[in-house]
C-alpha cells in the first residue's frame, strides 16, 4: 500500500517537472519598465512634470488635509479634555482621532460641496480645464480659512513674506493665508482648552485640600478625583457642549 502510495507520489512530481516548461512558455506575462528615458516631444516632459506633481500632491495629502481644514482645533480640544480629565489614555488615540475626523467633514461639509459643484463636476463633465478646476476649488477652502484666521496672524506673515499689503483677501497668498490659519487654529483651541481645564482644576484643588485636612497626603489626589471629575462631566452632558461649541465657532465665523 506504501509502495503504491510513493509512485503515484513520484509521478506526480515527475509529470509537474516535465509539463511545467512548456505551461510557462505557452503564458504570456507583461513586461514591465520602469526607468528614465529621454523625453521625444516637449509634451512627454511637460507629462512628466506633472505626474511628478501630482505625486508629491499625493505623498503630502494628509499634511494638506490637516492644515487647511478644522482637524487642528477639533483635535487639540479633544486632547485636552482628555487630559483635564485624567483618565490617562482613555478614550484610546483611534476614538478620538476618529472623531476629530469625522466632525473635521462635518465642519467642512459646505466646502466640500462648493468644491465638488464649483469645480469637480464641471471639470469631470469636460467644461473646465485642469488649472481653471484648480483655481476654483482653492476658493471655498480658502474663504473657510480665511473665516477663521485672526487679523493679527495674517499681518505677521504678510509682514514677514515682505510683500506689499493685500487690498483684498484675493490678493493673499495660499503660502501666507495656511500658516495664518493654523496659528489661529492653535491658539483658539488652547483658549477653549483653558475653559475646558478651570472646573477639573477646582475639584483637584478641593480633593487636595480635603485629603491634606484629613492627614492623607500620601494617597494620590488624581484617584480620588477622577471618579468625581467624571460624574460631574456626566452630568453636565460635557461631550454634548463641546461638540456643539466646536461646531458653531466654525459655523459663526463662516
Amino acid at each position: 500500500m506504501n509502495k503504491n502510495l510513493l509512485r503515484k507520489v513520484m509521478f506526480t512530481v515527475g509529470a509537474l517537472f516535465m509539463f511545467a516548461p512548456m505551461a510557462s512558455a505557452a503564458l504570456s506575462f507583461p513586461n514591465i519598465n520602469i526607468g528614465m528615458q529621454p523625453a521625444n516631444t516637449p509634451q512627454d516632459f511637460s507629462n512628466g512634470i506633472q505626474i511628478l506633481i501630482w505625486l508629491t500632491i499625493l505623498t503630502l495629502a494628509p499634511s494638506i488635509f490637516i492644515m487647511t481644514t478644522a482637524f487642528v482645533r477639533i483635535a487639540i480640544v479633544l486632547a485636552l479634555t482628555r487630559q483635564a480629565l485624567g483618565a490617562g489614555s482613555l478614550p484610546p488615540n483611534q476614538v478620538l482621532i476618529s472623531l476629530a475626523l469625522i466632525l473635521t467633514f462635518f465642519v467642512m461639509a459646505p466646502t466640500i460641496n462648493k468644491i465638488n459643484k464649483e469645480a469637480l463636476q464641471p471639470y469631470m463633465n469636460n467644461q473646465i480645464t485642469q488649472q481653471a478646476a484648480l483655481d476654483r476649488g482653492i476658493k471655498p477652502v480658502r474663504a473657510f480659512m480665511f473665516a477663521q484666521t485672526d487679523e493679527k496672524e495674517l499681518a505677521l506673515f504678510v509682514k514677514m513674506a515682505k510683500i506689499d499689503k493685500p487690498r483684498n483677501i484675493d490678493d493673499v497668498p495660499t503660502y501666507v493665508l495656511i500658516p495664518s490659519f493654523i496659528i489661529s487654529e492653535l491658539n483658539t483651541a488652547f483658549k477653549i482648552g483653558f475653559v475646558i481645564f478651570l472646573p477639573f482644576l477646582v475639584i483637584d484643588i478641593v480633593i487636595s485640600s480635603v485629603l491634606v485636612s484629613m492627614g492623607m497626603m500620601f494617597l494620590p489626589p488624581t484617584t480620588i478625583a477622577l471618579p468625581f471629575k467624571l460624574i460631574m462631566f456626566v452630568m453636565v452632558d460635557g461631550w454634548y457642549l463641546i461638540i456643539k461649541s466646536l461646531v458653531e465657532g466654525f459655523a459663526a465665523a463662516s
